[in-house]
């Protein structure tokens, strides 16, 4: 099952490396487009943003596998 935790933990871990600065939750919500206060209400129910990681994931050239399965392409 997909945790949005693991998710976002895994694109955060991206913009950390990108960046080499502490990521927060509002940089998060940024990167993926939102306001920090409407990341904050998905993030409350739990609520994975598909379009928006998708449309991220194209942006930065990743791996939606890697993304929402932790897995890397062969």
């Amino acid at each position: 099952m997909l945790e949005f935790s693991d998710i976002m933990s895994r694109i955060k871990r991206f913009l950390y490396e990108e960046s080499g600065e502490r990521v927060l939750d509002k940089d998060l919500a940024i990167a993926l487009g939102f306001d920090p206060t409407y990341y904050a209400v998905i993030k409350k129910r739990h609520k994975i943003p598909y379009k928006a990681i998708a449309l991220f994931a194209n942006e930065k050239n990743l791996s939606l596998n890697w993304i929402f399965f932790n897995k890397s392409i062969p």
